[in-house]
């Protein structure tokens, strides 16, 4: 896939920002939030220097798996709101410069949608090759997504006597998406959401997505490559929009990962979320050390102009480790999750970063500060420009998705309702409404919110960081990451420390003449930089710098 036009690639420096429609403002007061909330919103998002908002599934549903179990995939929640309410959405974040995206789930339906009725109405049913059916079960088969929450993949229908597969829950039956039928449904989807206003889909489970009926034999190609499907789906995103996306949900080890890019061809997924360094990141905090990150962005496969990693620290699910090994693990559990109720599926925490990182300001900037100097694009889950909380109480998966906390009223601002009818408990610990909240930090010069609108400006004003080339440098403290990422329009230094106690960092940085300056993005002034182009650079524990190259001739803002 060939792009020429850097306009196309809105998203190699986007600002990304995740939401639950249903826990982010309740405007009618029912206990549920709606899109007539998330509408009087957007100025907030606007402010906060969004530039790509990411909507959780918004579609009719049994609310079995928080949304993900859908009914209608053409619809809008009664409880939401519906189709009308959402193109206001689209049209108020368009006019601020806001995109939005959508999650794309077509690996399974609920079991209450009209196809699987259908499909399990009769084996002779138009719709029964919709999913996947067999008459006999494995003796043995493989655990779910979710471990220990089925007994396996294949679920016996009473109605009919076969069995259909479900790789994730038994009340969301997987669709056959090797079925012409299906992969044209899936089509009409895509093509009916970005008629309304969408950019993309961020989608869901894309291995699972893809992976072939587990009772056909390995060698049967009769389908083709799944990654072609993939390919088309690209192409058909790209008739009709032009410059829409596809970021990827592949929870895979790296070489794996380049092929849902489309290997050299790039013609697949135009993003993916970087899992591996995400886990490392948490395994450099819990030691304090810096290695285990740096060797997982050094080690990144590079990737071509049309394609781009996503950076997070927090999602929608369990934090999951599964890319760590056994001990690396038992490290990071020790150290963030010490209570069995924080964890999940042998894999995963359920807490949000300011819990595990006790609290402490300094951890929790430097955390943010490297989410956006990374080379990529930052995603934010809701809630984390200002430092929520978990609620423990909800549990599993949901403890991180309480209703966002607007102001220190009750239930935080997100409803007038009684606490019986919200959609979730709000957090009701040190992290509660009554000391976290936007009303109060968006007055406050020194709060997180402030700080994560900086970070966000100083991002958009970096465009190296999205687009340039990334380098870890030499430098003597392990606990210390130093990176720069350099492109035609400059190039920025990054310093964070992971370790608690003040640090000096000696850099060289070459020089192309005498007026070549650094100067400090974050704190202002500059880093005096001798003649050899050397610096000291003074880092506080848990301290972070972001230092830009100025050269001759720069007409760069700073």
């Amino acid at each position: 896939m060939k792009t020429t036009d850097t306009a196309d690639l809105w998203w190699k420096n986007a600002v990304v920002y995740c939401l639950d429609i249903e826990t982010f403002l309740d405007w009618n007061n029912d206990g549920v939030g709606d899109l007539a909330g998330l509408a009087q919103r957007i100025d907030y998002l606007a402010e906060l220097g969004v530039t790509c908002l990411w909507l959780m599934p918004f579609y009719p549903t049994p609310d079995r798996d928080d949304g993900y179990d859908i009914t209608d995939f053409y619809g809008v929640d009664s409880r939401l709101g519906h189709h009308g309410d959402l193109v206001e959405v689209l049209r108020m974040a368009k006019d601020r410069g806001i995109r939005v995206i959508a999650d794309l789930v077509v690996n399974h339906t609920s079991d209450q949608h009209p196809w699987f009725k259908a499909s399990r109405s009769s084996v002779d049913s138009p719709y029964r090759n919709f999913y996947v059916w067999r008459k006999e079960a494995p003796a043995n088969q493989p655990q779910t997504v979710f471990p220990g929450e089925e007994s396996g993949i294949w679920e016996l229908d009473d109605k009919t006597g076969e069995y259909y597969l479900h790789r994730f829950y038994r009340h969301q039956p997987d669709l056959n998406v090797e079925n012409p039928a299906v992969r044209e449904e899936i089509a009409k989807i895509m093509g009916f959401w970005l008629e309304l206003g969408l950019s993309g889909f961020r989608v869901d489970a894309v291995p699972f997505f893809l992976e072939r009926d587990p009772g056909k034999s390995s060698d049967d190609d009769s389908n083709g490559d799944p990654h072609d499907y993939l390919k088309s789906l690209r192409a058909f995103l790209g008739r009709r929009t032009g410059d829409g996306i596809l970021l990827g949900e592949v929870n895979l080890p790296r070489d794996e990962q380049v092929t849902y890019f489309g290997g050299e061809a790039l013609d697949e997924l135009t993003m993916q979320f970087d899992f591996v360094a995400m886990q490392k990141f948490y395994l450099s905090l819990a030691r304090e050390d810096a290695a285990p990150l740096a060797d997982a962005l050094a080690t990144r496969p590079e990737l071509g102009r049309p394609a781009q990693w996503a950076n997070f620290l927090r999602n929608h699910d369990e934090l999951t480790l599964d890319k760590l090994t056994d001990l690396e693990r038992e490290e990071v559990f020790a150290a963030f999750a010490p209570d069995e109720e924080m964890r999940v599926y042998g894999r995963g925490i359920v807490r949000r970063l300011p819990t595990m990182l006790g609290g402490d300001p300094r951890r929790i900037r430097m955390a943010y500060s490297l989410l956006f100097s990374m080379p990529g694009t930052p995603v934010l889950f809701y809630g984390e420009e200002i430092g929520m909380g978990e609620n423990l109480a909800i549990g599993g998966r949901g403890a991180v998705r309480s209703p966002m906390q607007w102001n220190p009223g009750p239930n935080g601002g997100f409803s007038d309702a009684s606490k019986r009818k919200l959609t979730a408990p709000v957090v009701e610990d040190g992290y509660s409404p009554r000391f976290v909240n936007v009303a109060d930090q968006r007055r406050d010069p020194d709060s997180l919110l402030t700080f994560v609108r900086t970070l966000s400006r100083i991002y958009r004003n970096s465009s190296e960081i999205g687009w340039g080339t990334f380098e870890v440098l030499d430098q003597p403290h392990s606990s210390v990451l130093a990176h720069s990422v350099s492109a035609a329009e400059g190039r920025m230094v990054a310093l964070h420390n992971f370790g608690q106690n003040p640090v000096s960092v000696a850099l060289t940085i070459p020089r192309t003449d005498a007026t070549t300056r650094l100067v400090d993005l974050l704190n202002g002034g500059e880093v005096e930089l001798s003649e050899s182009g050397k610096a000291d650079v003074e880092l506080d524990g848990y301290g972070y710098r972001w230092l830009r190259v100025i050269e001759q001739g720069s007409r760069r803002l700073y």
